[in-house]
């Protein structure tokens, strides 16, 4: 699909889309909980429907009404009193990373025969070391380095090791695995955590199914720093209903776009305690010289004079390509350190960021793993790839906004992977888009 903006400039309110990242953990967690379970979800999105398909593969039943999903979880053995996979289960993950992620430990903990499929770059992006430590737990991986990725074997409660300077989505997925087991289980972390907000999340889901798990900080025995989770083998509770908060990642497109704008942007629906990293979007738009407005459930950005500062995607990736247009019409120099993560996402976006920026008319470099921006006054307009990476996509609707001339997006069904709802907002905005085939 490729999709065609004027320029213009974007001003009014928008209603936040649900969380991806917060609806991932708490599906999976409806679907391992001991009784049903209603989840409000506003939106759906193909990452979310990878995880459901998934979960309704191992056997959970999800019913859905408007703005609403009925968890039914995966049925329990008779013979064994544990939760039970069926045999030879097909998981299509999509192109989702999260799904793969929590998926195969969850898996593998219920000693699932299964198969694991994807689209798109997901089979090229990396599963080690949390392969190697559910092979060392007693699981039988087959096809690593590509899909289809098949499981067998159940794993084993213990001590699972891993360093800190990898996807914080090993962690997660192995704190979502582990309460299936129903015996003690530390996972054990060393080094400074990358993207350390979305393990947050993940123990919030499972608080908030009853799950106890202790954190302890620390140092290791050559001085880096440790982090240990250790999980009591409580079961998953289910506590009847739960709600998918307000998603930040993607209101910060919205956010941005004011910043780079004439008028304030609002974004409702969204929790201004949230653990989600991403939230950060407001820290940041500040210091690059926007104007903030807080209210209950909802943010405001108001245009100001924008100049550029350094700052790091240790703990906002996704936040990359949208702050980098943001950076592209600042005046000065923006540095984004920390982003050797962005080049195994959808794309490499160490280099489509800056690839589709500059064929706007930004001044956009990669120094080693950094992000370097020079500001101009206005962007030229021009034709983009979005390299089906939705980020991409959104970022150039967003940068479309500051230039003087149309800009075009190929690929822009990339949006659907997150935000189906993107052009519709978009237009709710002000915004003209004209969507067509290609």
């Amino acid at each position: 699909m490729i999709a065609r903006i004027a320029p213009s400039h974007l001003a009014g309110t928008v209603p936040a889309i649900a969380s991806k990242s917060v609806a991932h953990r708490l599906i999976i967690a409806a679907a391992l909980a001991n009784g049903v379970t209603d989840v409000t979800c506003n939106t759906s999105c193909a990452d979310i429907e990878a995880t459901i398909r998934c979960l309704e593969a191992l056997g959970a039943k999800v019913d859905r009404a408007e703005q609403r999903l009925r968890v039914h979880p995966i049925p329990k053995s008779q013979e064994h009193g544990i939760l039970r996979a069926l045999a030879g289960a097909t998981l299509d993950c999509g192109e989702s990373g999260s799904t793969l992620r929590f998926m195969l430990p969850v898996a593998c903990a219920l000693g699932a025969d299964a198969t694991f499929t994807g689209a798109g770059r997901l089979g090229e992006r990396p599963l080690s070391p949390i392969a190697e430590e559910l092979i060392a737990a007693g699981c039988d991986l087959q096809g690593l380095g590509s899909l289809p990725l098949t499981t067998k074997g159940r794993l084993r409660a213990g001590t699972f090791k891993l360093p800190g300077n990898v996807s914080s989505q090993y962690i997660s997925g192995l704190l979502l695995a582990l309460p299936i087991l129903g015996q003690p289980s530390v996972i054990e972390v060393t080094g400074t955590i990358e993207s350390k907000p979305y393990i947050a999340l993940t123990l919030q889901a499972l608080e908030t199914f009853g799950v106890s798990v202790r954190v302890e900080t620390g140092a290791a025995l050559d001085g880096q720093p440790r982090t240990r989770y250790l999980l009591d083998g409580s079961p998953y509770r289910t506590p009847g209903s739960v709600s998918v908060e307000g998603d930040w990642s993607n209101a910060a497109f919205w956010l941005c776009a004011g910043a780079m704008g004439t008028e304030c942007i609002t974004v409702s629906g969204l929790s201004l305690s949230s653990a989600q990293g991403d939230r950060n979007v407001l820290a940041a738009l500040s210091c690059f010289g926007a104007r903030i407005r807080r209210s209950t459930g909802a943010a405001t950005v108001q245009p100001g004079t924008l100049h550029g500062f350094t700052l790091s995607a240790r703990d906002v990736p996704d936040l990359v390509p949208v702050l980098s247009a943001v950076a592209s019409v600042a005046k000065g120099t923006t540095v984004i350190r920390d982003c050797s993560r962005l080049r195994i996402k959808e794309s490499d976006r160490l280099q489509t960021t800056t690839k589709e920026l500059c064929n706007l008319g930004a001044r956009v470099r990669i120094v080693d793993d950094d992000l370097v921006i020079e500001g101009v006054d206005e962007l030229s307009g021009g034709v983009v790839c979005a390299h089906n990476d939705h980020r991409i996509a959104m970022m150039a609707a967003v940068a479309a906004t500051r230039c003087t001339g149309a800009v075009e997006i190929h690929g822009a069904e990339a949006v659907n992977k997150s935000y189906p709802l993107f052009f519709e907002h978009y237009r709710a905005l002000g915004g003209s888009v004209a969507l067509s085939e290609e």
